[in-house]
């Protein structure tokens, strides 16, 4: 499929990179971008070949440097609603419960809409230039696109009240001292860094990695039980033929080679 605002690589070694691609406006997200990154998700999701996906911008300067404001600027109240409500259900959410692991790279500003993007990936690697933060309220606006719960799930409700109501930058080391990302690395590293983390889970089985992060994901949906969620998906992985050739391998000490069945 060809894209007008991100490119997408094909699978090298079970790892697909996407990239937002709008240097020009920092990569800002606008509807487009958004439809345009749903689309190479749900595709990548389909893929066998991919094991991992990785989500970072084009060039140095930005990750996602926000969401572009002029196309919202004069929503009203049910504008507004229903632009969070799509945009969280299309991208965001959708993101969050891949049963693939999405690793946010981090290569600039990723700020509003972007450090949402990166929030809502299942982790996040940033270079040592890189600058988060939420800046909304100074718009007259909070964090629509789930910022507001997964920043306070992250670094815990001080800091996120904190930054969300300065509208206050981190830097690279405060993200890392918070537990925002988990690793900060110099800029020209930060791919090599984020695929060589890729490559260690591409040698696991892609079935208990599913279930690995449909079970963690189960412990911030008020309405489940996480537990509950980790005991089905640990039963169910009994019933797999990754289970018997893990086991087996391990066994007779050989390396694994997982199906994904």
């Amino acid at each position: 499929m060809q894209y007008e605002t991100i490119s997408v690589t094909q699978p090298d070694n079970g790892i697909s990179l996407i990239t937002v691609n709008r240097p020009k406006k920092l990569n800002a997200l606008n509807k487009n971008t958004i439809n345009e990154l749903h689309e190479a998700f749900k595709t990548a999701e389909g893929n066998p070949e991919v094991k991992v996906i990785i989500l970072t911008g084009v060039g140095e300067k930005a990750f996602v440097a926000g969401a572009d404001i002029s196309e919202f600027a004069n929503y009203n109240q049910v504008q507004g609603e229903e632009l969070a409500a799509k945009g969280q259900r299309l991208l965001f959410d959708f993101i969050e419960n891949l049963s693939k692991p999405v690793i946010a790279a981090i290569n600039g500003f990723a700020l509003g809409g972007g450090l949402e993007l990166a929030m809502a990936s299942h982790f996040r690697i940033a270079s040592a230039t890189a600058k988060m933060g939420l800046p909304e309220v100074s718009l007259g606006l909070i964090p629509g696109y789930g910022g507001t719960q997964r920043l306070a799930q992250l670094v815990g409700k001080g800091l996120a009240i904190e930054m969300i109501t300065t509208a206050s930058m981190i830097d690279a080391q405060k993200a890392l001292d918070s537990g925002l990302v988990n690793h900060v690395v110099p800029t020209d590293q930060l791919l090599e860094t984020a695929k060589s983390i890729a490559g260690k889970i591409t040698k696991n089985s892609p079935v208990a990695i599913s279930a690995a992060l449909k079970a963690i994901n189960a412990n911030y949906q008020k309405t489940t039980n996480g537990y509950d969620v980790e005991i089905k998906a640990f039963g169910a992985c009994f019933a797999t033929q990754d289970f018997k050739e893990g086991t087996s391998a391990f066994l007779e000490k050989r390396k694994a080679n997982f199906s994904g069945q």
